[in-house]
């Protein structure tokens, strides 16, 4: 809008102005129009400037620009800060939601385990409980806030819990204390975990604590105590039982040592005289009675012998060593060689190191060794095998031979006194010589099996256990598979 010579009239000028204002200030978010407007306006101050427009005019005209142009700035300035705020609060809401989300799935997890756990700030009262502890003492968490343990527990109970969390506030570390509680079954016993909440500059604000129930392992630890103490009472019992039984076998060895060898030595004797002066005087019959009483006598010494043998390993005193076996089975083999040199005898003696009692061990092969060598009287040649399986304290010890053997149906009573599987015509012997191997392998913590088949020998084992006690086991144990 021009005048015929180009120039603007002041009218159209001051409208375009005021309608221009009136824009920027109903719409200030368009802070794009503001400059626009701004750079309009002084253009127009000079078109009236020029035009011969009067000053005053002008200068209304200018400041009203100029006011226009603070309009459009304070508009797009005005316009940002909405902008930003507008993207803080959405950002705000989401934190906020996240936050809440992570906070009901950890009052979930607090509320679905069985263990008490509370929050006390540090002067003692409750901030939060989970639902155990709701449970347990018939509360509400929403009642419980502010409050002390001693409005809740006795007066005893409470000041040890306030104890406990003063402790834990003080060290300022982890604690792991004992608590009892009242039940309604009576008190339970809490093995509690305390420690401080701190804050940013790491100053102490609160204590949390988390108990867990341990009255039935109380319970039970205090059962298992009485059975203790009442098995060990029933083992001073057996105990005080056993040595007077010992007592008993020791004075029933002193008689069968002393009482009985008397008479016997008596029938010897007497039979031994009948045989020398008076043989001649006694027909075919009586000589063979006579000779019976005598070797009847004679085994009956011998089974005297074996009897205080047997007494003497059960009551001999056990002093544990290093013990090399295998020396032991060749000064034992060369002994019985040299009571009968002319048999033909292949020996084979590996070496074997063990730990236990060397004179008890040294009677444990004594007797396996002198069966061997018996019952492989008939074989020519005799094979005698000394040796072990495997190492340490997994090693198992044998005697084999190629002997006359037995009925493995019948292993079992090879380690029963007085058992035998063979008469004592055909290999003479008193049938404890295995018991006694038996009872001090079982001394030693071991135990012993026997294989064979009749007619091709036998192989007797043994295992010995350095560091058992001197219990005994079964003298019947299973054979290996």
């Amino acid at each position: 809008m021009t005048s015929g010579d180009g120039t603007a009239k002041p009218g159209a000028v001051r409208r375009r102005l005021r309608v221009r204002a009136s824009a920027v200030r109903r719409a200030p978010l368009l802070a794009g129009m503001a400059a626009v407007i701004a750079v309009t306006g002084a253009a127009d101050v000079l078109v009236l400037a020029s035009a011969g427009a009067e000053p005053s005019r002008t200068t209304a005209i200018a400041v009203a620009a100029a006011d226009v142009a603070v309009l459009g700035t304070a508009g797009l300035f005005a316009a940002r800060v909405a902008t930003r705020a507008k993207a803080a609060v959405r950002s705000t809401q989401t934190l906020l939601l996240e936050a809440t989300k992570e906070s009901d799935q950890l009052w979930k997890v607090i509320d679905s385990t069985s263990a008490v756990i509370y929050m006390r700030d540090i002067d003692g009262r409750y901030i939060l409980v989970n639902r155990e502890f709701e449970l347990l003492f018939n509360v509400q968490r929403e009642t419980i806030v502010g409050l002390t343990s001693h409005d809740l527990f006795p007066k005893d109970i409470a000041d040890r819990f306030r104890a406990n969390d003063l402790k834990a506030l003080k060290r300022g570390v982890p604690i792991q204390v004992e608590e009892v509680a009242p039940h309604p079954d009576g008190p339970h016993i809490y093995i509690t975990v305390k420690y401080p909440i701190t804050d940013m500059d790491g100053r102490p604000h609160a204590v949390c604590g988390i108990s867990t129930d341990i009255t039935d392992l109380k319970r039970a630890e205090k059962h298992v105590s009485m059975l203790i103490t009442e098995l060990e009472t029933r083992v001073r019992e057996r105990t005080a039982e056993l040595e007077a039984t010992t007592r008993e076998l020791d004075a029933f060895a002193y008689s069968v040592s002393h009482d009985l060898r008397a008479p016997l030595r008596t029938i010897g004797g007497f039979s031994e005289i009948l045989l020398e002066d008076y043989a001649a005087q006694l027909d075919a019959t009586g000589l063979d009675y006579l000779k019976r009483v005598c070797t009847a006598t004679e085994r009956m010494s011998d089974l005297i012998d074996a009897l205080l043998s047997l007494s003497h390993t059960a009551r001999t005193e056990l002093v544990r060593r290093p013990v090399d076996l295998g020396e032991a089975a060749r000064e034992i083999l060369a002994e019985l060689a040299g009571a009968e040199p002319g048999r033909e005898v292949e020996i084979v003696i590996e070496d074997l190191p063990a730990t236990g009692d060397a004179t008890l061990l040294a009677v444990v092969l004594q007797n396996l060794l002198a069966n061997a060598w018996k019952f492989t009287a008939g074989r020519t040649p005799a094979h005698i095998h000394v040796g072990s399986i495997g190492t340490g304290e997994d090693r198992t010890y044998f005697v084999a031979d190629n002997g006359a053997g037995f009925d493995a149906r019948y292993a079992k009573k090879l380690f029963t006194p007085f058992q035998r599987l063979h008469s004592a015509e055909e290999f003479p012997g008193t049938g404890i010589g295995l018991a006694i191997v038996s009872r001090i392998v079982g001394r030693h913590g071991g135990r012993t099996w026997a294989r064979s088949v009749p007619g091709q020998g036998a192989t007797f084992y043994f295992t010995l256990a350095p560091s058992a006690s001197d219990s005994p086991v079964s003298e019947n144990a299973p054979e290996d598979t």
